[in-house]
């Protein structure tokens, strides 16, 4: 498939749809991923927010993980990490992992 010339990316936050809850929104989210790979994107970005109920995105370094494994192609990254609400240490920790597990 030819990629757009344009370097299309998706940025997800993971939305919970009425009356659905998280794991159905995480499974949304790869399909929505898969879907964008299979159109030639370059990049899905996954973005943080807590506190929000109708957001499934708090975990983004899980998610991310979630989203590169049943990827093969797409870059997946972070939109965004809220470095308040981590050590940045872990941060980096974690993002190193999944660099080098995917």
């Amino acid at each position: 498939m030819t990629r757009p010339s344009i370097p299309f990316s998706v940025l997800d936050l993971a939305p919970i749809a009425e009356g659905g809850n998280a794991a159905e929104a995480f499974a949304h989210t790869a399909d929505l991923a898969r879907h964008a790979e299979s159109l030639g994107y370059r990049r899905y970005w996954m973005a943080e927010h807590h506190g929000m109920p109708g957001i499934a995105s708090a975990a983004t370094a899980v998610l991310i993980g979630h989203v590169a494994a049943t990827t093969s192609r797409i870059r997946v990254g972070a939109g965004g990490i809220m470095l308040p609400n981590h050590s940045p240490l872990v941060i980096a920790e974690q993002f190193g992992t999944l660099a080098t597990l995917y």
